[in-house]
């Protein structure tokens, strides 16, 4: 039997998330579709999490508006789901004349678009605002409202709520075919699932191309561009205090070095172009690009402080502006979402609900939707007698699992049973940050496994690090 929804939305990255959220405040009834075995395993995973302030994008453009908007929005939003959040504003800097032209341009189309408070700074003034800036910069753009965020657990948060307020997540659903039929959509997945609505709408990312062509629209296409990063261990923290930012090309904003949402540094990423859509390795010219760059805008980085490397696709649209629009009968494209996504993702959930409202959707706020999200307790920032008192009540949380991150078996056990529910080790680790510390996993990954195999009723043998083909154990020794 066909399931019915009012909308689907096809991919769970921070967009689709944020759809379903919006969709479901709006009384629609949701499916939420990933072709993968969880939320935010995709852009939404890997990525610098950046809130850009708005000035990068030409005026006029979705960019622009949507990302100037989404900005203003971002703080709010994730004081309401709990989800990390720091306004460390951003610099842009620039080594000689013509990059000093690119700063004043940017200050000048950051004006049009409406980012409040931007401001040209001396490479003197910019040193005193970030004295880990080298010699060779010569002069900056301020922006105060830039900031950081952490992608995952907004993406998580964002579906979490949808979830609370009554969609429902259909992970490992491969989307195969799209069909229109007198009044509806159906969605079938590779699977043999299929899910029918009156409204779909493409959140797919680097395949969003591909799910626009089953429902008939080749209008445009979309390639991914992977970007290589390094993070350093948390003892980094204030060798940058805003996000430093390299005056930008054609490719991109260049090599950044920021702080995290959860004070780690960042640098990276590179640009570079690639046929495969899921390709996320990492390479030693890379992570050596990584390096070079960075050292031009940042002295004194630690590199041997470095507790890993990763690599993320962006979604790059053939049109040069974000695709969201509505080119058949109850169909909307959110495709083209790259940078700045992140930054405009809230807005970008309301422009799509304004899209289905034209369409005829029935949307209408309501009154018992609940906005918030209750994520696992951080129970390493609790003070000593918060801590006592919790431990009284569930000892487990008085059992760490990762001693990097300070994280309890009782974090993880209340995070394998919070939707959306994590079933692999990756996801445990999006959720609690077990396993994200100096040694990468090497201490709590047999004690996750172990936990997950329990709480959720499987052999050990079944626990995957990512899903799909990816076993921690394939049998006993003896």
């Amino acid at each position: 039997m066909k399931q019915q929804f009012d909308t689907i939305v096809i991919g769970a990255g921070v967009v689709g998330a944020l759809v379903a959220r919006e969709l479901t405040r709006l009384g629609q009834r949701v499916a939420l579709v990933e072709r993968t075995d969880d939320v935010a395993t995709g852009a939404s995973r890997a990525n610098s999490g950046i809130v850009h302030a708005g000035y990068d994008a030409h005026p006029g453009t979705l960019k622009a508006k949507l990302n100037v908007k989404g900005s203003a929005m971002m703080e709010g939003l994730c004081a309401e789901m709990d989800v990390s959040f720091h306004r460390c504003g951003s610099l842009v800097v620039g080594f000689d004349e013509n990059d000093e032209q690119t700063i004043r341009g940017l200050i000048a189309r950051g004006q049009t678009n409406g980012v409040p408070d931007l401001a040209f700074l001396t490479g003197d003034e910019a040193r005193k605002k970030e004295p880990s800036l080298t010699d060779e910069v010569t002069c900056a753009l301020w922006a105060p409202t830039g900031a950081v965020v952490c992608p995952y657990e907004l993406t998580i948060a964002a579906a979490g709520v949808a979830i609370r307020n009554g969609a429902t997540l259909f992970c490992n659903f491969a989307v195969a075919s799209l069909a229109r039929t007198e009044d509806a959509w159906e969605v079938t997945a590779e699977d043999g699932r299929t899910l029918c609505a009156a409204y779909v709408v493409n959140c797919a990312g680097a395949h969003s191309d591909e799910v626009a062509r089953m429902a008939g629209d080749d209008r445009f296409t979309v390639h991914a561009r992977r970007g290589e990063y390094l993070l350093l261990d948390r003892e980094c923290a204030g060798l940058v205090r805003s996000t430093v930012f390299m005056a930008p090309s054609k490719m991109g904003k260049g090599v950044l070095v920021s702080p995290t949402a959860h004070g780690n540094i960042i640098i990276g990423p590179t640009a570079t172009d690639t046929d495969d859509r899921d390709d996320t390795a990492t390479t030693a010219e890379g992570l050596d690009t990584v390096r070079r760059l960075s050292q031009k805008s940042v002295r004194g980085i630690p590199f041997g402080r470095g507790i890993t490397c990763f690599a993320g696709l962006r979604a790059v649209g053939s049109t040069g502006d974000f695709i969201i629009d509505a080119p058949r009968p109850g169909f909307v494209n959110c495709a083209g979402i790259e940078s700045p996504g992140l930054s405009a993702s809230p807005a970008i959930a309301e422009y799509v609900a304004e899209l289905l409202a034209q369409q005829g959707a029935a949307l209408a706020p309501r009154p018992d939707f609940d906005p918030t999200y209750a994520s696992p307790v951080s129970f390493r920032y609790l003070p000593a007698d918060k801590k006592n008192e919790i431990i009284a009540r569930d000892p487990r949380y008085g059992r760490v699992i990762c001693r990097c991150e300070t994280v309890t078996e009782g974090e993880i056990v209340a995070a394998i049973h919070t939707e959306p529910k994590p079933r692999d080790l990756d996801a445990v680790k999006r959720r609690t940050r077990c396993g994200m510390g100096r040694c990468q996993g090497g201490f709590c990954t047999p004690y996750v496994s172990e936990i997950l195999a329990r709480e959720l009723g499987i052999p050990e043998t079944s626990v995957t690090k990512s899903g799909g083909a990816s076993p921690l154990l394939v049998g006993k020794t003896k």
